[in-house]
């Protein structure tokens, strides 16, 4: 027998061919994927048309930020609710429901004629996007037939949730150089119709969970949720101790205690206490919150260094977040192999650490400092720390999770995200707008940038002390006990 033969015989036998759903569950996670992508990119695209915006409608600068805040308002607010709606009345059915307001409202904002009419479609997709997000997550992992499919597919909504942002910021620019802002509303039109066609074919409904719904918990979390957003939100232009943001606060706060008051009694509560009894689940939690806010700022800022003091144009400056992108995408085909064969508490770690790098560097940047020297290597940096990140964080949030809780412990991922992009963009335009000055950027941004720093710093501090910790401890729990040696006993005779 030779070699060829001997090994053939002692492996084992490889599958000749895939299952023969193989391709409907691919087909399904790609459909899904779009969605998500389209969401994402919807936080962002019209960031860079801002301009155009209020050249075209009038908004004035005050009003102007409601543009963005509008969506991030609804969305943050009701992204709770929407996770819930979705376990208990069906993933797909949901999913479908809140695509089809998002599509419908993305085609009146397109079609605005006034700031009022442009700021109602805004927040009409916010709520869409509250409805289907949660069950994007859900769908992923119900759909996935294994746990290595269900790792690919959470590295890829990993990639689509921390590249879309970027990406958006080139469609943005390139539709709003070559037509107009409003195609940055219009182009979800096409894509939102397709993808409402193909999901009932490939994409498999989850079943309906039985119980009574928790209105008060439903109330509590939305009205907590979006009282902390809205206050954020207004938190750099009203103050961060003017009454609007100090009363909202404290509504979201005491809205937040009752919601844990009546998730601890109801029988079918909102959020499931035992999603936070799992210390690991409540530190990935917090990191993830930390991570988005500093990244997202982290955009804020670098959209208006590269305007401002690097005199690029809307189109030029999309394009310069793509190596950002590509980091991350590169990154993502390796996340789930660097997981399984090292655990979430190393990569956490490191990509924390890689982010904490890439905006301290952006700190040092200066009027006469060039993207290539000054931006291209935080922009690498931080694309490869945040793949590190975002997929062995939202592995960490799911992991134990039953199928019918899926969908809430998405939307508490997701929810976490939105609140710490509120928080973070809050926080570090006010510490840039104490140092700024009418004539130059960098000063102000240089405080600012190391205020984005801090999350991610924090985040690396926090992934230190709770995964490894963690870790050590369940493999200290693991270990066998080590014989004890009985003393001898004395010689009677003697």
């Amino acid at each position: 027998m030779n070699l060829r033969s001997r090994t053939a015989a002692s492996s084992p036998a490889l599958p000749d061919e895939l299952p023969p759903d193989a391709a409907r569950v691919a087909t399904g996670v790609a459909i899904v994927l779009i969605a998500q992508l389209m969401l994402v990119l919807d936080a962002t695209v019209v960031n860079v048309a801002l301009p155009r915006i209020d050249a075209d409608l009038g908004f004035g600068p005050a009003a102007l930020s409601w543009v963005l805040n509008a969506y991030t308002l609804a969305f943050g607010g009701l992204l709770l609710l929407g996770g819930r709606l979705g376990d208990v009345r069906g993933r797909r059915r949901l999913f479908l429901v809140g695509l089809g307001v998002f599509t419908v409202s993305s085609l009146l904002g397109g079609l605005a004629q006034t700031p009022t009419q442009l700021v109602l479609a805004r927040a009409a997709q916010g709520v869409g996007a509250a409805m289907a997000a949660p069950s994007v997550l859900a769908l992923l992992t119900t759909n996935a037939p294994d746990e290595a499919a269900r790792n690919r597919a959470l590295a890829l909504f990993g990639a689509v949730s921390s590249g879309g942002a970027s990406i958006g910021l080139i469609l943005g620019g390139l539709l709003t150089d070559v037509a107009s802002w409003r195609w940055t509303l219009f182009i979800n039109v096409p894509i939102g119709l397709a993808v409402l066609l193909l999901t009932p074919r490939f994409v498999g409904e989850t079943p309906r969970r039985e119980g009574r719904f928790d209105v008060v918990g439903a109330v509590t979390a939305t009205l907590g949720a979006a009282s902390v957003v809205w206050a954020l939100v207004g938190a750099p232009e009203e103050g961060w101790l003017s009454t609007r943001t100090l009363g909202g606060l404290l509504v979201g706060a005491v809205s937040l205690a009752l919601l844990a008051r009546t998730e601890r009694r109801h029988p079918h509560p909102l959020i499931r206490p035992a999603l936070l009894a799992d210390r690991r689940r409540v530190a990935v939690l917090g990191m993830m919150a930390l991570v988005v806010g500093g990244q997202l700022s982290m955009f804020f800022l670098t959209v208006q260094y590269m305007q401002r003091a690097l005199g690029m144009g809307p189109l030029a400056t999309g394009f310069a977040f793509l190596p950002f992108s590509l980091g991350i995408f590169a990154m993502s085909r390796l996340t789930p192999s660097l997981l399984a064969r090292h655990g979430a508490a190393r990569l956490i770690p490191v990509g924390a650490a890689l982010l904490t790098t890439g905006f301290v560097l952006l700190s040092r940047v200066s009027e006469t400092s060039t993207y290539a020297a000054g931006v291209l290597p935080s922009m690498l940096l931080s694309g490869i720390g945040g793949a590190l990140v975002f997929m062995p964080v939202t592995a960490t949030v799911l992991s134990g999770v039953e199928h019918e809780h899926a969908g809430a412990a998405s939307g508490l991922l997701q929810t976490m995200q939105q609140l710490g992009a509120a928080v973070g963009v809050a926080i570090v335009a006010s510490v840039y707008a104490v140092g700024a000055q009418p004539d130059s950027f960098v000063p102000g941004a240089r405080a600012a940038y190391l205020t984005s720093a801090s999350f991610a710093a924090v985040a690396f501090a926090i992934a230190v002390v709770a995964l490894v910790r963690s870790r050590r401890a369940s493999a200290a729990a693991s270990a066998p006990e080590p014989e004890t040696e009985l003393e001898p006993l004395p010689d009677l005779a003697a």
